[in-house]
């Protein structure tokens, strides 16, 4: 009995021991089925997430197509647009200059005229036309610097100025017109210098003063400068109107412009235009204060510099202020291809006592000099003639043939730096059409002197 219950006692320990054994395994084997499970999950997933891969991707690459495709419309259109601009701006360019040519003419006309005629009533007809003809010719001038701005053909040259002889010659331009209108100008004395371009600087005070003379109609103007850290601040502040916040800004755009004043013509509304766009061009900010019937300030904020680095080629030379002599008997050879501006040229110097010979190219004016016989005192020579030939090969060749320096300047419509740095180049004085005949006469007498 004893022996039977330590058999029995043995197979039950042996049971159990199979019992956690089994156990074991079926938890291997449970553990092992959740791996392959979760396995075969994951597979399912990446093959999922692959798919969805390749869906986005595939959508992204026709996103990137279609943008190209945008991108490609846009660039040609740019393109477009900038042939148009350029084609405009060459155009106007081009046009602007040739217009210049009749107004030139028709300007020595009128001096001209005004040399033989003597009777008052003459004179009011003349003074009439004349103004008109200076109208014509502001506009002329803005819409070709527009047009050059518009082309990049006009690149500013900033440099250390003076603004003590600009505004002394900017006092003697417009007390004239100030005078006539009845209205005061004072123009404050200035002994800072400025870093900008002169050319530009010049014409944007000259329209900021226009701007502010044409559109006040009592009162006056006034002009000066304060300095404001390391910048200058070139104020010009009149009687005027005065400009409605809401309006404030619109007046910089071109052809927007006011009620000018009784005795004056309201402008073709590109003043303060151009003022914007030169003052851009810079880096130079203007900024404008006003109220309704208290009149405006404008306000031209730029860098200031050195007074002892300013150099005197900026300084403007006066051409009145100048040694003038007599005309009376001075032969001229004048090489205009531009038959009525060589007319109305012909006759003014010949109004002033000078013979004239007038030719339309180098070689014409060989022939014509071996005709005379003897050597001209001067030389006036158009910059573009026909054929492409230039004002300046054609004084070179003059002064070869009669192997003298014969005093010699040009007369162009060519606004352009590389005209001037080309007649510069040559020792040339230039002048700009439409020509003033007082500007001339001076510039002449100074050469035969």
């Amino acid at each position: 009995m004893s022996q039977g219950s330590d058999t029995m006692d043995q197979l039950q320990r042996e049971a159990a021991k199979l019992r956690k054994i089994n156990a074991a395994l079926m938890s291997r084997v449970e553990r092992s089925m959740d791996q392959q499970l979760n396995a075969f999950s994951l597979f399912e997933t990446a093959i999922a997430l692959d798919h969805k891969v390749r869906d986005r991707t595939h959508q992204l690459r026709e996103a990137l197509h279609s943008v190209e495709r945008a991108n490609e419309g846009l660039y040609r259109a740019k393109q477009q647009a900038e042939a148009a601009s350029s084609l405009k701006s060459s155009v106007l360019i081009s046009v602007t200059h040739d217009l210049l040519q009749p107004l030139n003419a028709a300007r020595l006309t009128l001096s001209a005229l005004t040399e033989m005629m003597e009777s008052q009533e003459a004179g009011v007809l003349i003074d009439q036309v004349d103004r008109s003809l200076v109208t014509l010719e502001d506009l002329l001038r803005s819409l070709l610097e527009i047009a050059k701005l518009d082309a990049g053909a006009l690149r500013p040259d900033v440099r250390p100025i003076a603004l003590a002889p600009l505004f002394d010659q900017l006092r003697n331009e417009f007390e004239p017109a100030v005078w006539r209108q009845g209205l005061s100008l004072r123009i404050r004395p200035c002994s800072l210098a400025v870093s900008s371009d002169a050319m530009m600087l010049r014409r944007i005070l000259q329209n900021l003063l226009a701007n502010a003379i044409r559109y006040t109609r009592s009162g006056g103007v006034i002009m000066g400068c304060r300095t404001r850290g390391n910048r200058i601040c070139i104020q010009v502040s009149d009687t005027g109107p005065g400009i409605a916040q809401a309006q404030q800004e619109a007046i910089f755009r071109e052809f927007l412009r006011g009620e000018a004043s009784a005795t004056d013509q309201a402008g073709f509304g590109l003043g303060l235009s151009i003022v914007r766009r030169f003052a851009t061009v810079l880096g130079h900010e203007v900024r404008l204060s006003s109220r309704v019937g208290r009149g405006s300030t404008f306000t031209l904020e730029l860098a200031s510099a050195d007074l002892t680095e300013v150099s005197d080629e900026v300084h403007e030379v006066k051409l009145a202020e100048r040694h003038c002599g007599g005309l009376e008997g001075a032969k001229i050879l004048l090489i205009e291809n531009d038959p009525d501006g060589a007319e109305a040229m012909a006759a003014l110097l010949e109004g002033w006592g000078c013979d004239v010979a007038t030719t339309r190219s180098a070689a014409d004016a060989l022939l014509r000099l071996n005709e005379l016989g003897g050597a001209p005192d001067a030389i006036i020579a158009d910059l573009h003639l026909d054929h492409r030939e230039s004002g300046l090969s054609a004084i070179t060749d003059v002064r070869e043939h009669l192997k003298l320096d014969t005093p010699a300047m040009i007369i162009t419509a060519d606004y352009s730096e590389k005209a001037a740095k080309e007649a510069s180049l040559l020792g040339l004085e230039v002048l700009k059409k439409p020509i003033k005949p007082a500007e001339m006469r001076a510039l002449l007498s100074f050469l035969l002197s």
